[in-house]
């Protein structure tokens, strides 16, 4: 790789850290370099909660740029972190855009991680990683959705590549690791193996999951599979602790209100929360 052509992009980071004051979950720590930061603190649901959008004011992402986000919650602290819109990825002339966030959570804390959609577009070449920490009995409810190419223009990601890695940890231990490489026009993303011609993955995690769960977000989920469109698969497991909701599908919006639906769904049993949805979902 050419670190060269990587250093003529943007190079964003910003840092986070959220502590526990009382009832109320604080922003405690903010610092930016680059294009890359928040608005202010968001408390709909009462002081406990602090929702965050995370900005990023160029609005897109060309090759050589790199997202750098690292997030702390202290114990006992409760953050929702979000984005007010897509992240676009566009084409590039040839070096690769980074997309790197490593969040943390102290014992006794809840994060819930609920970026909207990252659309690549024919012909970008993007790497990115996702890795949650968590310590202790740390909660976790959180998605992330790709979308190659852009099906509302009919663009079709023919070339191109992206490397998408999300991990989840606790205590040192892995409890779930994905990572998928695909590159414009190869079989996987047509094959009935792959992606069977669908341009939108999703995946949603939940810890710690308890028995009879499952059954409850399947139930829940019946309304949705009724009016499914053709191609669009959706599925809910548990393994090794940890709750997995997968979609594949047409559409990012569809995938959003298939995850938005589970997350609102497991909420109250995992957080003991009704759903609070941002407010930045329906823009």
């Amino acid at each position: 790789m050419n670190n060269t052509l990587l250093s003529t992009g943007w190079q964003a980071h910003l840092t986070l850290g959220f502590q526990r004051r009382g009832q109320r979950t604080l922003l405690g720590q903010c610092a930016h370099q680059g294009p890359l930061q928040v608005q202010r603190p968001f408390y709909p649901e009462g002081e406990t909660v602090c929702h965050i959008a995370i900005l990023h004011p160029p609005g897109g992402v060309v090759g050589g740029d790199e997202l750098r986000l690292e997030a702390r919650l202290d114990p006992g602290a409760h953050a929702l972190l979000t984005t007010p819109a897509a992240g676009k990825f566009y084409r590039s002339a040839g070096p690769l855009a980074r997309q790197i966030q490593c969040l943390t959570a102290a014992p006794g804390a809840v994060l819930e991680w609920l970026p909207q959609e990252n659309i690549v577009y024919n012909g970008a070449r993007l790497q990115t990683l996702t890795r949650i920490d968590l310590q202790g009995d740390t909660r976790f409810l959180g998605w992330e959705i790709l979308c190659l190419g852009r099906p509302a223009a009919d663009e079709i990601f023919t070339t191109g590549e992206c490397r998408q890695t999300l991990e989840l940890w606790r205590d040192g231990t892995p409890l779930y690791l994905e990572s998928g490489c695909y590159s414009g026009g190869d079989p996987v993303l047509n094959a009935a193996w792959g992606l069977q011609g669908q341009p939108v993955t999703a995946t949603l995690l939940g810890t710690p999951v308890m028995p009879g769960w499952v059954a409850a977000l399947r139930t829940g989920w019946e309304s949705c599979t009724a009016l499914a469109v053709e191609g669009e698969q959706a599925t809910v497991t548990a393994l090794d602790g940890v709750l997995i909701c997968r979609y594949l599908g047409p559409s990012a919006t569809r995938a959003r209100r298939w995850l938005i639906l589970a997350w609102s769904l497991l909420r109250p049993l995992m957080l003991n929360r009704p759903a609070c949805p941002s407010r930045f979902w329906n823009t």
